[in-house]
């Protein structure tokens, strides 16, 4: 049962049907539509659900599905089933299409997994479309809905014949139309025309006797007439005959076909019960996949159990203006019947009870509903509704007259298996009578175990569901501060009206607001205002949360990419060992070969003076080669030589160890080789090394070249040539970043580079933080500081080196 008489209008399910409506591709589903209802058979609920959500997935899926042709031949099969009838070409056209759409579907099914769309795969049972029938009218009807020419000999003899004699025809009367021009009988933009089916020709009234011929017709002023030569009578007359003869075995071939038709006709009528049910399916599922929604677990007994239930007029609403509708949960079962919603006005509870009433309609319809996808959900037997002004003149009804009218409906009537959905429950009325019949018309519900979600602002009805087993209070949110609502329910405690906050933030005079608390009593304000506090407790301690929460996975964050960053690390050095290695054997092979070799030839020449002299030579020019030795310019006393810089001194970069020789100056820039290594320097930035520093440098590179191979020559200048001044690593992981701008700031220091710049981005800050960490530990840094802000701000960095 279903009170009152206009609930889908209430609850807002015309507007579903109209969505659904609109989805179908035909009459055949439209037809469908107009026939929903509320069911409470769970077998068939259940089947009517699982069919939308199988065809939903194939419409998310994007399966190769026919979506076209869905004709309603109603019309033509009644028409054929008429002994002695023949459909028109159309009808033929529509019944060709639509039995080809009916087919692939049935062919889908078929190519599907056997599992994959049992729901649907049912509907297909029995359903059968005669090949042999399609053949007889792909034969005579084209994909365009035109005649094919080779339908059959005579009619392909007929249209050969006819298109001569038209072609003809078209000839002589264009020789006639030029001669009339030239003439000038006729207009000079004339053409040819039809009339009573025969091609003639416009000719002025006053000329009409210079040509011979019938006139068929005039114009409305009466100065052209439309003329048939005499010359193109014969040519005309074989023309009709031909029509007439392509009509006549036109219709013998539709007449054909049809009787070909007839004798299917009770299978055809199936399967185009079959091709409905798939157009009504299909719209269910369009609206399903717009709205969101899904299939919950579905039970025999009543129960609601939804997670982020969402209205969907409200949802497409804020949708298509760019907004998300706020979701609630709820959740009915035997324990806890019946919801007690409470709140200032313009919070939501309306909505929300409207949101459960309307979603479990189109359950029990048949329709998939927006909840999430761990939602369970039941079936009610009876579903009643009081909401709006029912008032009426005719009856003598006056609003309360009519809250008590649809109360005594529900106590009369609803049982443990009813769900009733109340809106403002004891309004309409003196608040004092209305809120003590409420509670006595709630506990006569609550006996009769109904199930129900019920709004009010009454404080005595709030007060009767916190100490009911089986009633339980929700209230939605609100946030005090601002006075705004937050259109989230939230179940277990009552809300409050807000009514003196929202009056003092619309401006009511203060004295008015006293007087109203006056009038109210101590109690009550205590009330509202422990529920205030406790709202604005409550909102606190969220924010908190989701700040904390945001702080963690931050830190969290952080933790990881420090760690895969300590791992990228040991990993790399754990690689430059063996690397080097590698080398230190590889170069302790070559260095036994030589040696080797060198004794090799020694042999061979017995020892001969020269030939040992020269073996030597190549074996000290191989060591050498392998350990090159610094030169230190220092003064027999051990002290560094004093004035300006010469080539061919030992020379250091002003706060480093590094050592080279001078080889060319050039106004304030110096050309120096480190290691075998050239570049250029500014020359204020060199500076004679200490001769002990110098001595200790070349002891350890001496040690050092018995186990790695020197770099070779590398040309430095080309290097400085090509160095850029900016490092973009914006969307690398932090040890990445790290290694290139590891590599990146070992050049600009080697370069003598004054200035570089990094661009990091802003983004959660982990990167910017690892890389100026790196950065200012070097010693060769001067300063780090964030770039203007018009060129990228704390999201680059700008290092000075000294």
């Amino acid at each position: 049962m279903i009170y009152p008489s206009n609930f889908e209008q209430k609850i807002g399910f015309t507007q579903i049907r109209e969505m659904l409506s609109e989805a179908c591709l035909s009459s055949l589903g439209r037809r469908f539509v107009e026939r929903v209802h509320f069911l409470d058979r769970f077998d068939l609920v259940q089947r009517l659900l699982q069919q939308a959500e199988e065809f939903a997935h194939i419409l998310r899926a994007g399966e190769d599905f026919p979506s076209q042709y869905y004709f309603d031949v109603t019309e033509h099969l009644n028409r054929a089933s008429l002994e002695g009838a023949f459909l028109e070409v159309r009808g033929v056209y529509e019944v060709k299409m639509s039995l080809r759409a009916i087919r692939q579907a049935l062919g889908f099914f078929v190519e599907s997994e056997e599992d994959e769309y049992p729901a649907l795969k049912a509907l297909t049972q029995g359903v059968e479309v005669d090949r042999q029938l399609i053949a007889a009218l792909e034969k005579l009807v084209d994909d365009s809905g035109n005649v094919k020419d080779d339908a059959s000999p005579e009619l392909q003899r007929v249209k050969r014949d006819l298109i001569g004699q038209q072609t003809q025809l078209r000839k002589q009367i264009a020789s006639i139309m030029r001669h009339a021009k030239n003439e000038g009988w006729t207009p000079a933009d004339a053409e040819p025309t039809i009339r009573g089916g025969r091609l003639v020709i416009p000719v002025i009234a006053e000329f009409k006797r210079r040509i011979k011929g019938l006139i068929h017709d005039e114009s409305a002023t009466g100065q052209t007439v439309y003329l048939e030569p005499e010359t193109v009578f014969e040519l005309n007359n074989d023309i009709k005959d031909l029509e007439n003869a392509y009509h006549r075995e036109l219709i013998r071939l539709l007449t054909a076909v049809t009787n070909q038709l007839r004798h299917h006709l009770p299978g055809l009528r199936k399967a185009y019960q079959f091709l409905s049910l798939l157009d009504f399916i299909r719209a269910k599922a369009i609206v399903a996949n717009r709205i969101g929604a899904l299939m919950p677990v579905l039970h025999k007994a009543p129960i609601m159990k939804w997670n982020n239930a969402r209205h969907p007029i409200l949802h497409l609403t804020l949708q298509s203006h760019g907004k998300q509708a706020v979701p609630l949960s709820l959740e009915l079962d035997q324990e806890q019947r019946i919801l007690l919603i409470s709140g200032p006005n313009a919070g939501g509870k309306s909505v929300a009870m409207k949101t459960a009433g309307l979603l479990q309609y189109m359950l029990q319809c048949g329709l998939l509903i927006p909840v999430a996808e761990n939602s369970e959900a039941g079936l009610f037997s009876d579903i009643f509704l009081d909401m709006g002004d029912e008032q009426s003149i005719e009856n003598d009804l006056s609003t309360y007259s009519s809250h008590l009218q649809n109360m005594k409906q529900f106590v009369l009537f609803a049982d443990k298996k009813s769900l009733i959905l109340i809106d403002e429950f004891g309004t309409g009325t003196e608040p004092a009578l209305g809120g003590a019949i409420a509670e006595a018309v709630l506990d006569s519900l609550h006996k009769q175990k109904v199930f129900g979600v019920i709004t009010t602002h009454y404080t005595n009805l709030k007060n009767y569901a916190e100490k009911t087993p089986g009633i339980v209070n929700g209230a939605m949110r609100y946030n005090p501060a601002e006075l705004q609502p937050l259109y989230q329910l939230e179940i277990g405690k009552p809300g409050s009206s807000f009514a003196l906050e929202i009056a003092r933030k619309i401006g009511l005079p203060k004295n008015i607001l006293e007087k109203a608390g006056t009038l109210v009593g101590k109690e009550k304000i205590r009330y509202d205002k422990l529920l205030e506090q406790l709202e604005q407790e409550k909102t606190d301690l969220e924010r908190r949360n989701a700040a904390a929460a945001k702080q963690e996975r931050k830190m969290q964050k952080a933790v990881e990419e420090y760690t895969a960053l300590k791992q990228h690390l040991e990993e790399s050095k754990q690689d430059i060992i063996r690397t080097a290695k590698g080398q230190a054997k590889l170069l302790l092979k070559d260095a036994n070969q030589q040696i080797e070799s060198t004794i090799e030839q020694i042999k061979r020449s017995n020892a001969d003076k020269e030939q040992t002299k020269v073996a030597r030579q190549q074996l000290d020019t191989f060591k050498e080669k392998l350990t090159p030795e610094p030169k230190p310019v220092v003064r027999r006393n051990g002290t560094a030589p004093s004035g300006p810089l010469q080539p061919g001194d030992r020379v250091g970069l002003i706060g480093q160890d590094s050592v080279g020789e001078l080889l060319a100056i050039k106004g304030k820039t110096a050309e120096v080789s480190f290691g075998g290594l050239k570049t250029i320097v500014k020359l204020e930035k060199l500076e004679r090394p200490d001769p002990n520093v110098v001595r200790e440098k070349a002891k350890k590179e001496k040690e050092a070249a018995a186990a790695v191979a020197p770099s070779r020559g590398l040309d430095v200048t080309q290097r400085m040539a090509d160095f850029q001044y900016t490092l973009d690593v914006r969307g690398q992981r932090a040890e990445e970043a790290l290694t290139t701008v590891m590599n990146f700031m070992d050049d600009a220091i080697m370069l003598g580079m004054p200035e570089v710049k990094i661009i990091h981005g802003r983004g959660n800050g982990i990167l910017k933080q690892v890389i100026r960490d790196y950065v200012r530990s070097l010693r060769e840094v001067a300063s780090v500081a964030d770039e203007h802000v018009e060129r990228g701000g704390d999201g680059v960095s700008m290092i000075v080196l000294k």
